[in-house]
């Protein structure tokens, strides 16, 4: 019967294709767009360690996170990545640490992590950016398998981790990160998903036709999620079961907030693995409720619980709602939840097209982003099996797996353009993050993906910017610095898009915070709308095209 029900939506998908295919013309930026891996040229030499020794430790799985974010205000956005560490029956040469690289603003970076205090040697898993102290300096928020940490940006290229002065020091087993000020009072507050309890000297032995391979995340019990409210004095106070978010045992990997509803408070939604997953709708009181099942998003379109790994909000349909993309397992599409305007969401996975694509593919970072600058949100999936021997007990596929990047055509459809973007981009290997920002300032968006236990791909866009674009940086003052949570239209002729401010997204990383439109073949801007979460409103008409605009939080509405 699911076989069945596949084939139907596949059949309405190809006949929405085709009809697109013949009354659609390609941009030029779409026809000779490529992703140039320049990792090596670029300076970056990190590599991912999961300390994996044949003993099949369950913590080696989920890879790590990477942030871009501009940690000294210079204009150019910086890197860093979440390493893991060496467990019991694996040593390296060299501990492994986390890494930050400084952007050089000429293509490449240096490695600063040791000047800038944010080396740690913990087993690291993900990481999120927000300006908790409102300084105008963005901070660093890290989880570990283990104690996680909280790096205070002190203005001089320096951090100081916090987190024990600011209550946030928790030592479970975290995953993805995201900071919002959920109660809109000018102070980000803090998410933080944990996964299952677990012990190294408590390893389950499990078996897949007679081969040795890690367990199901059933075997272990779930652990529940943090949120910390921010005090407004430099100290979080934990708030999860005040605030209605408290799920014992949820097994938490994918974290965003937006406001999917348009009420002006910030939602939230965790994706779950083998658990379903939840939507928190911000009651505009401190406290929330779970729309998940109600709203339609909780499980997939068959009714059943998938492997949630990461998950972002996005309007790719530009009607001016937040719809949801999540990715799970292999054998589970990657559902793209289509967000119906009165309170419920549709699955759109096979009519959209994305369903077919993923459903063979076990993805892991995903990302509604305008690749080719065309106004319309593409969306990116990073892919790569768990088992590093799958291929002993399923011949079927491999360990590491081709990423997927889908291409807006319009009318609710996309193309997997993957293979027609350069050869660079259609790499195997077993991918886990991704982080996108324009680490060139060229204009147009690049990609970077994180890899289990290799090197990770810095995918510089090479063509993105022929069509036209608008990059939009926004300063709080009554709302917090960093403006994360403010509402951004942009309208250019009959097409209005509409993105926010976010903290922490996709699946363990960090994309810039500074918000990218693409605006096609239009040579004017006919208006920007930037919403902050206090309210404040500011507008400005018939903008230029092709620039860097910082709106700053007007002093009254």
């Amino acid at each position: 019967m699911k076989n069945l029900h596949i084939t139907f939506h596949a059949s309405r998908f190809t006949f929405h294709l085709l009809i697109l295919l013949l009354f659609t013309p390609l941009t030029l930026a779409a026809q000779t767009l490529t992703f140039t891996d320049v990792t090596a040229e670029a300076g970056i030499n990190f590599k991912h360690t999961n300390g994996r020794s044949g003993e099949f430790y369950f913590v080696e799985q989920l890879g790590s996170g990477a942030a871009f974010f501009d940690y000294d205000n210079d204009g150019y956005l910086d890197l860093y990545f979440v390493n893991g560490a060496d467990l019991p029956g694996f040593e390296s040469e060299k501990p492994p640490t986390d890494c930050f690289y400084r952007n050089n603003g000429d293509g490449t970076f240096t490695d600063v992590t040791e000047i800038a205090g944010v080396g740690d040697r913990s087993y690291g898993v993900g990481c999120c950016v927000g300006d908790y102290n409102n300084d105008g300096y963005l901070d660093l928020y890290v989880t570990n398998f283990g104690k996680n940490r909280l790096y205070r940006n002190n203005g001089n290229g320096t951090f100081t981790d916090v987190a024990d002065q600011a209550n946030v020091g928790d030592e479970r087993w975290g995953a993805s990160c995201a900071f919002a000020d959920y109660d809109n009072d000018g102070h980000l507050d803090l998410y933080v998903t944990n996964y299952i309890q677990y012990q190294l000297d408590k390893n389950k032995i499990c078996k897949n036709k007679g081969v040795r391979t890690y367990c199901n995340p059933q075997e272990y019990v779930g652990e529940a999620d943090i949120l910390y409210r921010n005090n407004g004095d430099g100290t979080f106070t934990e708030v999860t079961q005040t605030a209605g978010v408290y799920q014992s045992r949820s097994r938490g990997l994918g974290v965003v907030w937006g406001d999917y509803n348009n009420d002006g408070y910030s939602d939230l939604y965790v994706a779950n693995d083998t658990n379903e997953n939840h939507l928190f709708r911000n009651n505009r009181d401190g406290s929330f409720s779970d729309e998940a099942f109600f709203a339609g998003v909780a499980l997939s379109e068959d009714g059943e619980m998938g492997s949630g790994m990461g998950v972002d909000f996005g309007d790719y349909d530009n009607d001016g709602r937040l719809d949801i993309m999540v990715t799970n397992f292999q054998d589970e599409v990657a559902t793209l939840y289509h967000n119906d305007g009165d309170g419920f969401f549709s699955d759109a996975s096979y009519i959209s097209g994305t369903g077919e694509s993923t459903y063979a593919s076990l993805g892991w970072g995903v990302c509604f982003f305008d690749y080719d600058n065309d106004g319309a949100k593409d969306i990116f999936i990073a892919n790569g099996h768990i088992f590093g021997n799958v291929e002993e007990f399923n011949p079927e596929t491999t360990y590491a797996q081709v990423n997927h990047l889908f291409r807006n055509l319009g009318g609710g459809v996309f193309q997997e353009v993957t293979t027609n973007t350069g050869l660079d981009l259609s790499q195997k290997a077993p991918s886990r993050g991704s982080a996108f920002g324009d680490y060139d300032n060229d204009g147009d968006i690049d990609i970077l993906v994180t890899n289990s236990d290799g090197k990770p791909q810095l995918l510089r866009n090479d063509g993105g910017n022929r069509n036209n674009w608008v990059k939009v940086r926004i300063r709080g003052t009554t709302s917090n610095r960093a403006g994360i949570g403010t509402r951004v239209e942009v309208v250019t002729g009959d097409v209005s898009q509409m993105a926010e401010v976010k903290s922490g997204s996709g699946y363990l990383c960090q994309n810039a915070l500074a918000l990218h439109f693409g605006l096609g073949r239009h040579v004017i801007i006919d208006k920007i709308v930037a919403t902050f979460a206090s309210g404040r409103v500011y507008k400005v008409e018939t903008v230029p095209i092709n620039q860097v605009i910082e709106i700053t939080e007007p002093s009254d509405k």
